[in-house]
């Protein structure tokens, strides 16, 4: 996971404001620190450093490594756990106020601001909705569903790939969602360790484009393994393209057979009128579970 791969290694989240321009940093420790920005500028936070190693192998050095080994395992343990406890924390809270969550998942590009940009438009004055973009850096996504009519705060990982519970919970604090609205949180683009963090939504909503492969869900099959509804994205580009639908959900029902599948596309609108039925239901559904 994360940890074994150093994305998460000192890692400090910013959750960015779209509507106030506040900016919240979270640090390892989860500790919050606040401010607002009075001028317009980019943000670029690097984390450079180089690891230089210089050493010979024995046994003494074999047992330490096998100790940190240990220490890791336990230290990942320990996120996990922390994590579900606040992804159930923040379950309750959306229960509570009858909203529905949604965790949006896909590798980058794939379509996911370009789906949330067409629904807010087209469900506008209908359903409410409001938007947590995550990506390591940049707010473009959330400024885009800004421009779109819907409040937004974007979380920067910096080299983190995926968004964590405790940073959905300073997103809502910025966005304060009424009761009864849809939260969309369209999660870092990456198909491994979204799928790992449970960050307290309803469902996740697997994205995947025709520009990718039919295979991917065989390549990556924790995460539509964990997915409850696959929107397959961009069928416009389908006569343009060597891909075989048929496959694509056949593997996808091979990964996870009770898997939902609405085939869309958000350029031309096609198939979006399913995507908006199934939100209703889902809408509903978290009603009828608030309080249960």
């Amino acid at each position: 996971m994360c940890g074994t791969c150093g994305c998460s290694e000192g890692n400090k989240a910013t959750v960015i404001d779209l509507q106030t321009g506040e900016h919240t940093h979270i640090d390892a420790e989860g500790n919050e620190i606040i401010h607002t920005h009075d001028h317009d500028h980019s943000h670029n936070h690097n984390h450079n450093h180089n690891h230089e190693q210089d050493h010979k192998h024995d046994l003494s050095s074999v047992s330490a490594h096998a100790n940190a080994h240990g220490t890791t395992v336990a230290l990942e343990q320990a996120i996990m756990q922390k994590n579900d406890a606040l992804a159930i924390r923040n379950r309750a809270w959306f229960s509570g106020r009858e909203i529905l969550a949604l965790n949006l998942v896909s590798s980058p590009g794939s379509g996911k601001t370009t789906i949330l940009e067409r629904t807010i438009i087209d469900l506008k004055g209908k359903t409410p909705i409001c938007v947590i973009e995550g990506d390591q850096q940049t707010a473009n996504d959330a400024q885009r569903i800004k421009d779109s009519g819907a409040p937004s705060v974007q979380i920067n990982t910096g080299t983190g790939c995926h968004l964590e519970a405790d940073m959905v919970m300073v997103g809502l604090k910025a966005l304060k969602p009424t009761a009864g609205s849809i939260v969309m949180i369209e999660n870092v683009g990456n198909l491994v360790c979204p799928a790992l963090f449970d960050l307290g939504e309803m469902a996740k909503v697997a994205i995947l484009s025709v520009t990718e492969g039919e295979d991917k869900p065989l390549k990556y099959p924790h995460m539509f393994q964990a997915s409850d509804l696959m929107l397959l994205n961009k069928i416009d580009l389908l006569p343009h393209l060597d891909f075989d639908v048929k496959a694509c959900l056949a593997y996808a029902k091979q990964v996870n057979p009770n898997i939902e599948i609405i085939q869309l596309s958000a350029k031309t609108g096609e198939g979006m009128a399913d995507w908006y039925t199934w939100l209703d239901n889902q809408s509903a559904k978290a009603v009828a579970q608030a309080f249960v």
